[in-house]
């Protein structure tokens, strides 16, 4: 999910993965497409009415369901839960008597008469916390929204499907205001304008019901740029709703971020057209709150606040939409048959998140020292920051049971691990793999060679994908494996940063305006609704030398008076604030205002870093170009 994923000081969830549909038995005399409809200009009290005409079925009883868990979500979101006035009508147009067996089901007798069910769903952006996301609340990039400016159609949110006809063809017709701006990745088959010109309605194609939840949409007041990346068509449509960001003002970075991975990903090369949806996030009690994107095989979500800075926004639009992108290598073309075989409602999960999330999230972080778009100080930063969050969730669980019991406790609660731990795991066998071939060889050559082996449409066998790897590579690998994956015993990653001439050791280490370790150096006073530096502050070289003292009270920060209820915003702005940025803080020290107006450098504290070890050999020096560069 990565996600990936964006760095919120308070609050931010992320999630990601994919997966598909199973074959099953077809329940109708003639396989005809279902037919579907979504209404966005009937929306009434904030919900969206859908018709479902699956057509004749030939059994007593069906089942039609919404999704419990969605591909690229590791759990529960319970999308029936936001669907109100479920019907079903006959032929006759009389309803039928309809039973709702939980949450996300409900069942219909004498289905040999049934016509059509129709049904209004709620968006889940409005159910959202204040503090967060709540118990089995969507995370927010595989949320919907519907607003009369936007329309954030993850369709698995809208459109279900009946038990054995997942593979059945779907038509979809979406109506909505002619003026809207509409963009999908499903196949457009039809468009018809009512005949008094308001609504438009366009009629989509896809092959079997995992399309449909794999290809989100998004209509309304949207800003749309499109552009070419080698054979790759990216589609960017942004809605920001105060009109601060654009898509024009995204593009530049999108796509250089982008032609940097294609170049790094060299001939693998899976679809001929990506699409990126980023809603903006005003902030408001309504408004979503858990920033970070949710990949599909071809596209991805986004959600960012909307206030932050631009530069801050194209930072994290890097290290977020990068992490989706490279899911185009795995899950896209290398999965097992839990992701293929996807079952929406009592899922299994595959052993292998270290791969689908882990590699990915390493992909995304290498490939931009391997391209020149960070130094090699900076991308060690980065693998120490993974190493330190790592080492506060628990490192001695195996990583195969953990994620093949994601949804379970205690398991569930180290997910965060797979963009920590699991980047680390991609970073240990890449060296391995350097090490054992001269260079020559990396983890990116061998998802290549998996993705040759088996392709978007043969999964392998979960339990025989680690021998398949050691029989593909080395030993050396199948001891790692059967060590520090399936095995529980912590990795010494000194062990694997020896091999190229590096080291962790005590030093001067460069850190950020806003976090020690992970952790704010600030906090907040709820009942004065005042948010204040803490000891900490004073571990930050950047901040001791302005002065700041513990206990100092946060007045405002570049003319932003600073609120219990802003703070996630203008902090995250913080968060990203780089050297050589012109700065006013205003702090209240005990009734006496102390202005800092200065231009920042760069904060140091003392800790752990990696580093190139004084006595490396030209042989570690080696092993590391090629590893970083190779």
């Amino acid at each position: 999910m990565n996600n990936r994923t964006f760095a919120a000081i308070f609050t931010g969830i992320l999630m990601a993965g994919c997966g598909s549909t199973k074959k099953s038995t077809n329940d109708l005399a003639i396989n005809l497409p279902i037919e579907t409809a979504i209404d966005l200009s009937s929306v009434q009290d904030d919900k969206v009415p859908v018709t479902i005409n699956p057509g004749r079925f030939t059994v007593e009883t069906v089942t039609y369901r919404l999704p419990k868990v969605v591909q690229g979500t590791y759990s529960v979101s319970n999308f029936g839960k936001y669907v109100d006035d479920f019907k079903a009508f006959n032929y006759k147009g009389e309803a039928m008597a309809v039973t709702k067996l939980d949450d996300n089901s409900w069942s219909v007798a004498e289905a040999k008469d049934l016509d059509k069910i129709t049904y209004l769903v709620n968006d889940t952006y409005d159910v959202e916390t204040v503090g967060g996301i709540g118990e089995d609340v969507p995370f927010s990039p595989s949320g919907t929204n519907i607003e009369p400016e936007n329309y954030v159609l993850n369709l698995h949110g809208f459109i279900g499907y009946f038990d054995s006809l997942k593979n059945n063809q779907y038509k979809l017709d979406v109506t909505a205001q002619a003026d809207f701006v509409r963009t999908s990745a499903l196949q457009t088959v039809d468009t018809n304008t009512s005949e008094d010109g308001k609504n438009i309605t366009t009629s989509y194609f896809a092959p079997r019901y995992f399309d449909i939840t794999d290809n989100p949409m998004m209509y309304g007041d949207l800003d749309v740029e499109e552009f070419q990346v080698g054979s790759i068509k990216i589609v960017l449509s942004v809605y920001s709703p105060n009109k601060v960001h654009s898509a024009k003002s995204l593009k530049e970075t999108i796509f250089k971020m982008m032609e940097a991975q294609k170049t790094y990903m060299g001939d693998i090369n899976s679809t001929p057209r990506y699409d990126i949806y980023v809603y903006l996030s005003e902030g408001k009690e309504d408004s979503p709150k858990g920033f970070g994107a949710l990949e599909h095989h071809t596209s991805t979500v986004v959600v960012m606040p909307e206030g932050i800075p631009a530069e801050a926004l194209a930072e994290s639009m890097i290290d977020v939409v990068s992490h989706e992108f490279f899911h185009i290598v795995t899950p896209l073309s290398v999965h097992s048959e839990d992701v293929h075989y996807f079952d929406y409602n009592n899922p299994t999960f595959s052993k292998h998140l270290w791969m689908y999330e882990g590699v990915t999230e390493y992909f995304a972080t290498l490939f931009q020292v391997n391209q020149d778009l960070v130094d090699e100080t900076e991308f060690y930063n980065k693998i120490m920051g993974k190493i330190q969050q790592a080492s506060q969730l628990n490192d001695a669980m195996s990583f195969t049971i953990m994620s093949e019991n994601v949804l379970k406790a205690p398991y569930k609660d180290q997910y965060l691990n797979v963009y920590q731990k699991g980047a680390l795991i991609g970073m240990c066998i890449d060296i391995l793999m350097r090490e054992e071939s001269n260079g020559n060889r990396g983890i990116l050559s061998l998802m290549k060679e998996l993705s040759n082996k088996y392709g978007k449409n043969k999964p392998f066998e979960d339990d025989a994908l680690i021998d398949e790897i050691v029989a593909m590579t080395y030993p050396s690998l199948g001891e790692f494996f059967n060590t520090h994956v399936v095995g529980d015993l912590p990795i010494n990653y000194n062990e694997f940063f020896e091999k190229v001439g590096l080291e962790i050791g005590e030093g001067q280490v460069e850190t950020n305006f806003i976090l020690l370790n992970g952790a704010p150096i600030v906090s907040g006073d709820g009942q004065k609704g005042t948010i204040f530096f803490i000891e900490t502050a004073l571990e930050n070289s950047f901040w001791k030398g302005q002065g700041v003292q513990a206990n100092d009270v946060i007045k405002t920060i570049n003319g932003t008076a600073l609120t219990l209820q802003n703070a996630n915003q203008v902090l995250q702005g913080v968060f990203m604030w780089k050297p050589g940025k012109d700065i006013e803080v205003v702090l209240d020290r005990n009734g006496e205002e102390v202005v800092i107006k200065t231009t920042t450098t760069q904060p140091y504290t003392t800790g752990r870093a990696l580093k190139e070890k004084a006595d490396a050999t030209d042989a570690q020096k080696a092993l590391r170009k090629a590893w970083l560069k190779g």
